[in-house]
């Protein structure tokens, strides 16, 4: 399989979600990019339409970036 690499910037949040996740699969060695890319090969390759929830989540998150940046202090 062909792999292509690319960054992403997440909330610390969920950089702590996939760390406890890297440290409950310690005895598999698992780092965070093999934790990361089996998430999204579980989502992509579900057989549920997830395209509604991520626009709903992109939509809400889009919103309260914009409410955050556009405050004027």
């Amino acid at each position: 399989m062909a792999e292509e690499k690319f960054g992403v910037a997440v909330d610390v949040e969920i950089v702590r979600g996939v760390d406890e996740w890297v440290a409950e699969c310690d005895n598999l060695g698992a780092s965070r990019s093999e934790i990361v890319e089996t998430i999204l090969t579980a989502f992509v390759q579900s057989e549920a339409n997830h395209v509604e929830r991520v626009r709903e989540l992109i939509i809400r998150k889009q919103k309260s970036s914009f409410a955050v940046n556009s405050h004027t202090y």
